[in-house]
């Protein structure tokens, strides 16, 4: 079952906020007026300003939570959001376990929930690693590399890529046990890639046309990834952000997070 965590931090936040305004409003007033017709406090002032012991578990719990939870909200919509790595489709730039941090603010400020752009930064540029709700299925994230902006050509055919005609630059690496290492320049980015040995997947190859507000996606595991060869493009209301640093690494429960690949995303 997927957990929509950004419709569930908003309803958290809100709720919080909520029950502690009422509550600061309409009863905690009620409550020290109270304490002063009873001697327990020398003056409302004194006793705004002290601890209120009758006050509902619930009110309390809001009112120490919404600040944090509002902290969290703004951050995460805004600003950086955490992701981990599911799986091997961006190897090798990114390996299964990987927690990333992904620019929100790269691409313009969205709605969280309804993910309308109130804020346009940037768009999308070939060699980006991008963030975005798979079109498929928009509550599940996906994590691949931009290679094909609006209006471009691409065209995938014997593993090699070309973008409006133009055969984009790879240079051999390694030889690996089952596939090769290589290097690929997209437009000045300069990444690494991995090819399988043997013929590549035919329904991976052909050429396609970028449409306006849309944008084509490959992982860098070219021959162990479903993506924009095989689903289509991804739309633009449908991007997150940008990837831009690993803060740790986490394959499992059963084994300890480290910290050996922390550090920026090429």
């Amino acid at each position: 079952m997927n957990i929509n965590f950004p419709l569930l931090l908003v309803a958290l936040t809100a709720a919080a906020g909520i029950i502690w305004l009422i509550d600061a409003r309409f009863f905690r007033p009620a409550r020290l007026a109270r304490y002063e017709e009873e001697g327990a406090r020398k003056s409302v002032e004194e006793a705004a300003d002290a601890e209120d012991p009758d006050q509902p578990w619930l009110a309390e719990i809001s009112r120490s939570f919404f600040p944090i939870l509002l902290v969290v909200l703004l951050l995460r919509s805004f600003l950086v959001e955490p992701f981990q790595i599911p799986s091997g489709s961006m190897l090798p730039t990114l390996q299964v376990g990987d927690f990333i941090l992904v620019n929100k603010f790269a691409y313009g400020l969205r709605l969280p929930v309804a993910h309308y752009e109130f804020l346009s930064v940037d768009d999308p540029e070939r060699g980006d690693i991008m963030v975005f709700r798979y079109p498929v299925e928009p509550s599940i994230n996906y994590i691949k590399r931009v290679v094909g902006t609006p209006g471009d050509r691409v065209r995938y055919e014997d593993k090699q890529l070309y973008i409006n005609g133009d055969r984009v630059e790879t240079d051999f690496v390694a030889r690996l046990p089952n596939e090769d290492l290589l290097e690929e320049t997209l437009d000045g980015t300069r990444h690494r890639l991995l090819h399988s040995s043997g013929r590549s997947d035919p329904r991976a190859e052909g050429e396609w046309v970028v449409p306006d507000n849309h944008y084509f996606v490959m992982g860098d595991n070219r021959d162990n990834s479903r993506d924009s060869r095989y689903w289509g493009m991804v739309p633009e209301d449908h991007v997150v952000g940008e990837a831009f640093a690993i803060w740790m690494h986490w394959e499992s429960l059963t084994s300890l997070p480290s910290f050996h690949r922390v550090g920026w995303i090429e």
